[in-house]
């Protein structure tokens, strides 16, 4: 969260293991699934282009069974630098972690709200409808 919030995109992919899996579940129009680090980082890479800068609050980790299981939860205070408007996000992320490095992730985040802000809502509720006609 530390790298988002200090827009460090560029290093982000080096938190995970060359085979790792990043699910975005409630991903809109359709759940997303990135396998590999290259796919991490051109993620990241595209996050980056993005108009947004985003600071954490609230971070709760919880402890599990599993010590290689963390389960985390934060809000974001987000700014859209583009237009002024400020937002908040909640968030929740599941990861397990291996040698040091995040091997899975299932990231659950308001992707409706991050489409409103930057302007892409009208877009994806048209790809919303394209896919649910499929």
């Amino acid at each position: 969260m530390r790298g988002i919030s200090d827009q460090r995109w560029d290093e982000l992919d080096g938190l995970y293991a060359d085979d790792a899996v990043v699910e975005y579940p409630f991903a809109l129009p359709a759940p997303r699934r990135l396998e590999g680090r290259d796919a991490i980082r051109n993620y990241f890479a595209a996050a980056a282009a993005l108009p947004l800068r985003l600071g954490t609050r609230n971070m709760v980790v919880h402890e599990t069974v599993d010590p290689s299981v963390v389960v985390a939860e934060w809000d974001y205070d987000g700014l859209v630098i583009t237009t002024g408007r400020s937002f908040q996000v909640s968030n929740v992320q599941v990861s397990t972690i291996r040698d040091g490095k995040i091997v899975a992730s299932r990231d659950y985040h308001n992707h409706l709200i991050l489409a409103e802000v930057t302007g892409r809502l009208t877009a994806l509720l048209d790809a919303i409808t394209a896919e649910s006609s499929r």
